[in-house]
């Protein structure tokens, strides 16, 4: 039977948006690149890559205290991916599809879709930052031109602090299911209307465009 996985919806208070340091377990935000890691971000679309130069980061902090709810679902596709997968002990084969990156103030939403097409897909801890991060919070944006890589928002400072994003505690896909995920990230400049989204397990999707 196919389940669907969707996610719930939280009015959460936005920290630490700006340029953030530190390491991967920190807060959300944006990072400095050398122009050789954006490069060799955008190489990851190749599935047979399978490793890559930490950008280098550079650091400032904002926040903003407007709540933010879970995106409404959209049901366009503006960029798609398939790739085989492999977390853990699983292993299969997963599309993904983007249905929305969308500006919001000093923030853009991002909303993808995950597909299990073959095999068995590890979402339950295989788009997070650790072992235990049973989240989404290791998808990033990359824009190349700039330079910049933008982590998902944080709810503070501190290296506990939760993403603004969709948690994925105990889905394992197995073909034909799909499961619905969201991400907040800090809004890169007004005049970039393409990024790059960087996800694991999948690679890279190239010049997603922001509404």
């Amino acid at each position: 039977m196919r389940k669907l996985f969707a996610p719930a919806v939280a009015a959460l208070a936005l920290a630490g948006c700006g340029m953030i340091p530190g390491p991967p377990g920190a807060g959300g935000g944006e990072e400095r690149q050398t122009q050789t890691a954006a490069q060799e971000s955008a190489q990851q679309a190749q599935p047979t890559q399978t490793s890559t130069q930490a950008p280098t980061q550079t650091s400032t902090q904002t926040s903003t205290g407007s709540a933010q709810q879970a995106p409404a679902q959209d049901t366009t596709v503006i960029a798609t991916r398939e790739a085989k997968t492999g977390a853990g002990d699983m292993h299969g084969a997963a599309r993904v599809d983007i249905t929305s990156l969308r500006r919001q103030g000093k923030t853009v939403s991002l909303t993808w879709t995950v597909t299990a097409t073959d095999g068995k897909v590890n979402l339950h801890n295989g788009m997070g930052r650790a072992a235990l991060d049973f989240t989404v919070s290791n998808v990033s944006l990359i824009d190349p031109v700039n330079a910049k890589r933008y982590r998902v928002a944080r709810n503070g400072t501190s290296e506990d602090a939760g993403c603004v994003c969709s948690g994925t505690q105990g889905q394992f896909l197995e073909s034909g299911d799909a499961s619905t995920l969201y991400a907040v990230f800090a809004a890169p400049p007004p005049d970039v209307t393409k990024i790059n989204v960087e996800m694991p397990m999948i690679g890279v999707l190239s010049d997603v465009p922001i509404s």
